[in-house]
């Protein structure tokens, strides 16, 4: 099941999507109450995705993100990230960083080095602490694809990473929830993205050096995850800069794909 967060003038909704069989349009079913907590139900109303506006399929509390998660990727970034450590690497990206499918990624003025960073997200379907990894599959709610947007230079230069990954817009997600997924399915699939068409990174999730469980065990050990927040599980080699006007284009096989141009504030 493929959940999302879509908008019609000003009203906001929750709804499900389908493909017609038949002409391949894709179509988004509104559902009345809140994915997340509790009982839905379909209201009959029904529109194509091209006519509504796609939105964050959620709302984090907080983004919890995995560093330094493949292996081609530590090697690519040692001279900035240090090389693999025995534990997970984690850091956050604030709420406000969060944004939609087809929403622009704006590039900070104080920045000479943006970079793409396609990932696989996981968003966690309870309050949950303390979770063995026998038990991860529990608070899992989906997946959804996310792009980790980084000022590289900043990374560089602050040796720590809020600010350089923290900006307003850094963390696209989208476009939807896919619920469908076992774990032992979302342990191999693979990630792409291409900037202005050209594929930059291809990478598969099987190549995690933390997989899933793991990361979910480590990361609730010390902080309480809650419902719709969401975790980036790292980024394969081939990560690189984008410019003012770049298109970015993730993909998650299964899952599906998230696209954003980099744009100036005005």
């Amino acid at each position: 099941m493929r959940i999302a967060r879509f908008s019609v003038s000003d009203d906001v909704g929750y709804g499900l999507i389908d493909t017609d069989e038949e002409n391949g349009q894709e179509y988004v079913s509104r559902i009345s109450g809140h994915p997340l907590m509790g009982q839905i139900q379909l209201t009959g109303e029904r529109a194509k995705v091209e006519d509504v506006r796609l939105l964050s399929p959620v709302l984090p509390s907080k983004v919890v993100c995995i560093g330094k998660n493949y292996a081609d990727h530590v090697a690519e970034m040692s001279d900035i990230t240090g090389e693999s450590t025995e534990e997970p690497v984690v850091f956050l990206k604030p709420s406000t960083a969060v944004t939609g499918p087809g929403d622009p990624v704006f590039y900070p003025p104080i920045s000479q080095r943006v970079d793409f960073e396609g990932e696989l997200a996981v968003v966690i379907s309870r309050p949950c602490r303390e979770v063995p990894r026998e038990r991860a599959a529990e608070v899992v709610f989906g997946y959804t694809v996310a792009n980790d947007v980084t000022a590289r230079d900043l990374q560089k230069s602050d040796k720590q990473w809020t600010r350089g990954k923290g900006f307003d817009s850094f963390c696209p997600i989208g476009p939807w929830i896919e619920t469908g997924l076992s774990l032992e399915e979302a342990s191999d699939l693979r990630v792409t993205t291409t900037v202005d068409g050209e594929v930059r990174q291809d990478g598969r999730t099987s190549r995690f050096i933390h997989d899933i469980p793991a990361v979910i065990s480590y990361v609730s050990s010390f902080m309480t995850l809650l419902p719709g927040d969401v975790l980036l599980t790292g980024t394969p080699a081939g990560v690189g800069p984008v410019e003012v006007g770049s298109e970015m284009s993730v993909a998650v096989e299964r899952v599906g794909e998230l696209s954003n141009r980099v744009i100036t504030r005005e």
